[in-house]
């Protein structure tokens, strides 16, 4: 006792602001029913296995811990069933789930020597035991974050709604090909319920998103409520609302009225009966699920080394698929297991090592791959659960916070990116740059002149040619005997049923194909007109990604998911997909001069302070630049009003020319280093940090906002420069043929609902990743997936 006595500075009494971990270790998947038991540190209340307290005693010096044991208590063979009285599982009174129950046990552990002291004990000292008892009374920090998720979920009710103005000014929301009205951006597009302007969304800190514009349109007009485009379906509750002045996504009872009044109407859509077509879509969703999951095959459960499942949190398993891939590449097999031990992680990890990503991802690399947590002892193994994981990857993005459903490929995405963040300076052992590659695009206008611009990506997004389909006799046949049995008021069964079977050849075909680009302002012409755009790839990454486009927008709003097969093969070669650049004998389409710089004095410079003030009210960093100039720095107020009055000028997102007359350098080495480290190239990244006053994000935010610089900046080093630029370095290359490794498939009418489910080769065979279900794969649904993963072949 005297030495517990000596640290009681080293205890804490948790309060009810402190996350106390109780339930799992901090760094592995232990926990207080693993054979170690779990230690909870009384001073941070971090909790570790057995194999790792002394890790954290080495590194916080801290000594004394809670030791929690969870025993399994033995099972009568006359256990009796108890009568439900509630239609519930495994609570009072619901129906008996035949988990098993445990006793728990406690002890007070001081270290570095394991002496332990029984607990309860009215002879340890009271700080002690105060401390020890609200630790175990206290919410565990895994289930008040999985609480907080749920509850994150319940939008409240904008107070703008009832009272929405809604300007008549005859604008009707067509289903498809939106495009933003100030940008060229198609995708994260919000439609305004006041005025119908459809506009592009926040920018990320990576560039990424939109490019502010439907946020800027606020605080131009004030109009309050905005939907995302694309989140809109028959179920108007799942539909993305935004409150501009109450900052959060909301719920708008009045949606649908809302949206009627620009020509999107949901009432046609109430049915009381299935129509022919949909008992035809209920017959796939059923088959789907069916053979997706391998439902009825008798599947060898796999246990061992990379074969470790991951317990569904709530609608996690877009997270489960997509990772089970993830780590079944070289680049993060090796980054967080084989070059990367637990330890390690955990000495480079902050104090709080459950708020850390390399850690996290470390934790869950030897969690999968190690074979700890996947013994053969039981018919199917238990999984792990990525809590940590899930708060960690999901702090940047509420989306994934939340325990709704997500888009898979969302996800990937948004993994990537915080990935490459973490190793921002260190690119050479980045694992997420085995999945980069680099897009070439070739837009060509009426004068024969061309542009080429180059962007780097971790996806290749392909449309699915359902003219090219292989069967075309079958469906035709198909469609004969569908209007048959429908005048004979008969159903189609499951059987009969003809799917469309498109060769995977033809959706790769497809990218390369020539597209209409309209509106295209030509520098040659200086006109506005139809150019041809083609693309290519400049590199060809170590794990190509493919993602199907499955889901698309009928007439009158109706989201509809393609039922379709792609036949994928073993092999495939995208060698003929690589573009080259700019060829010989082509003409370059000259760069876009600005008015501006003819306009304004070199002499004047944009008062920094009268800038930042503006730009914290939302507006464009570039924009408030221009507003000082234009007004001579006179003040805040003044720059404002020019800006308002102004915001609809045609070269109001031209470039600022500073003059010639500026001495010393304009821009940071660094800065210009950091743009060049997030793929953008040299001259173009000193034209932007020129343009937004050395600021990094300012830079970027403009770069993404003048796509057209990015072109002509391209073009203009094509004929001098080799055939690798700035936004290839760091980007692995190599031939274009490529084995099939993966696919994560979806279940379901949305991306946001249903189920994903992955299946993945290994050790010769294909594996079904089914959340905790872990199998030898029968029947692999091959040509069903919704995202495909082949890796290289290197001769």
């Amino acid at each position: 006792m005297d030495l517990l006595r000596s640290h009681l500075s080293r205890v804490r009494i948790p309060e009810a602001t402190n996350r106390v971990y109780k339930s799992e270790c901090c760094v592995s998947f232990d926990t207080p029913r693993s054979e170690g038991g779990l230690y909870v540190d009384l001073c941070s209340f971090l909790a570790f296995g057995e194999e790792y307290v002394g890790w954290n005693y080495g590194k916080s010096g801290n000594p004394v811990y809670l030791h929690i044991k969870q025993n399994k208590k033995p099972v009568p063979e006359d256990r009796p069933l108890k009568k439900p009285t509630l239609l519930a599982i495994g609570v009072e009174g619901g129906f008996d789930n035949q988990e098993p129950e445990y006793e728990e046990i406690h002890h007070i552990v001081i270290l570095p020597d394991y002496i332990t002291l029984p607990f309860p004990s009215v002879e340890l000292p009271e700080k002690v035991r105060i401390a020890v008892d609200a630790v175990l009374l206290s919410e565990g920090a895994e289930k008040k974050e999985q609480l907080a998720s749920w509850t994150a979920d319940k939008k409240k009710v904008t107070a703008y709604a009832l009272n929405l103005q809604q300007i008549n000014n005859g604008v009707i929301i067509p289903p498809t090909g939106w495009k933003c009205s100030k940008c060229d951006k198609t995708d994260n597009l919000w439609l305004n319920l006041t005025d119908g302007m459809i506009l592009c969304g926040r920018k990320n800190w990576d560039g990424t998103g939109g490019n502010n514009h439907a946020v800027e349109n606020y605080h131009e007009t004030q109009y309050p409520l905005a939907v995302k485009l694309g989140t809109i379906s028959a179920d108007l509750e799942k539909t993305d609302v935004f409150s501009y002045p109450e900052d959060d996504s909301v719920e708008d009872p009045l949606l649908a009225e809302h949206l009627a009044f620009f020509g999107i109407d949901f009432s046609s859509m109430e049915k009381t009966e299935m129509t022919t077509a949909e008992k035809e879509v209920d017959q796939n969703m059923n088959f789907d699920w069916n053979r997706i999951q391998e439902s009825g095959q008798e599947l060898e459960p796999l246990f061992g080394s990379g074969y470790t499942g991951l317990i569904n949190l709530g609608n996690s398993c877009y997270m489960a698929s997509t990772m089970q891939v993830v780590f079944s590449t070289h680049s993060f097999f090796s980054r967080y297991y084989k070059d990367q031990s637990l330890k390690s992680a955990f000495d480079a990890a902050p104090a709080d090592p459950t708020i850390d990503l390399n850690m996290q991802l470390t934790k869950l690399g030897h969690g999968l791959l190690s074979g700890k947590y996947s013994l053969p002892a039981e018919e199917k193994q238990d999984g792990i659960p990525p809590r940590m994981f899930k708060t960690v990857i999901a702090a940047s993005h509420p989306e994934f916070s939340s325990m709704r459903q997500q888009d898979a490929l969302e996800f990937f995405l948004h993994f990537l990116d915080q990935v490459e963040r973490i190793h921002s300076g260190r690119p050479e052992v980045d694992p997420s740059r085995s999945f980069k590659f680099v897009i070439e695009e070739r837009i060509e206008c009426p004068s024969g002149k061309v542009a080429y611009n180059k962007r780097a990506d971790y996806i290749l997004s392909l449309h699915i040619p359902l003219n090219e389909a292989s069967n075309k006799e079958q469906l035709e046949s198909y469609s004969k005997l569908k209007a048959d049995k429908s005048s004979d008021e008969k159903e189609i069964i499951i059987d009969e049923i003809v799917r469309p079977r498109v060769p995977l050849e033809a959706c790769l075909a497809s990218f390369s194909e020539p597209e209409e680009v309209h509106d295209f302002y030509s520098t040659a012409l200086n006109a506005k007109t139809t150019a041809v755009k083609t693309a290519g790839l400049t590199t060809f990454p170590d794990y190509l990604v493919l993602h199907m486009r499955k889901f698309v927008f009928e007439e009158g709003w109706v989201p509809k998911k393609l039922d379709v097969y792609i036949d994928v093969p073993d092999i495939i070669d995208i060698g003929n997909m690589r573009s080259k650049g700019i060829q010989q004998g082509e003409e370059l389409l000259p760069e876009k001069g600005s008015d501006i710089e003819m306009m304004q004095p070199a002499h004047i410079f944009p008062n920094e302070d009268i800038v930042s003030k503006l730009a914290v009210m939302g507006f464009s960093y570039l924009h408030c630049q221009k507003a000082a100039i234009k007004t001579s720095n006179a003040g805040v107020e003044e720059a404002m009003n020019w800006l308002l009055s102004h915001m609809d000028d045609p070269d109001i997102d031209d470039p600022i020319h500073f003059g010639p007359q500026v001495t010393g350098p304009l821009v940071d080495e660094e800065s210009v280093a950091t743009l060049i480290s997030f793929g953008f190239e040299e001259v173009v990244a000193r034209k932007a940090l020129k343009a937004s006053g050395g600021n990094v994000e300012k830079a970027t935010d403009w770069i993404f906002s003048h796509p057209e610089v990015s072109t002509t900046m391209d073009t203009a080093a094509a004929p001098t420069s080799s055939s690798t630029r700035a936004v290839d370095d760091g980007v692995p290359d190599g031939t274009g043929r490529y084995k099939l490794l993966a696919l994560v498939s979806h279940m379901g009418t949305s991306t946001h609902c249903g189920h994903y489910v992955a299946h993945i080769r290994k050790d010769g065979r294909w594996v079904i990743f089914n959340d905790t279900t872990v199998g030898a794969s029968t029947n692999p649904p091959i040509d069903m997936g919704y995202l495909y993963f082949f890796e290289r072949i290197n001769d």
